[in-house]
């Protein structure tokens, strides 16, 4: 499953995009270096019944940003992203959604 598709699937189970879940966390402090990604991963299990491997890609988006390793774009494995930022405003509105 690519990045992207974790994200996805993540507002399917939530309601929300990717972008609205960062907004939360930080407005519960979530988002400082100092924050582990435990306290994350179970603010997530807790509130959206989220399991380990989804809350741990918005781990990564909340610590890190939307940019991604290059590793994986443009390759032809189950891991591989059309690109190496991710797109948090959600599927509707993903223009690599609408070229698909």
């Amino acid at each position: 499953m690519s990045f992207q598709a974790y994200l996805d699937t993540i507002e399917d189970k939530t309601g929300l995009t990717p972008r609205q879940l960062v907004t939360i966390a930080q407005t519960k402090g979530l988002d400082t270096p100092a924050t582990k990604a435990g306290e994350i991963v179970g603010w997530l299990k807790g509130d959206y019944e989220l399991g380990r491997g989804h809350a741990m890609a918005l781990v990564h988006v909340i610590k890190n940003g939307p940019k991604i390793s290059s590793k994986h774009v443009g390759s032809t494995g189950a891991h591989r992203d059309a690109s190496d930022e991710l797109w948090l405003d959600g599927k509707a509105t993903n223009p690599a959604q609408a070229q698909s």
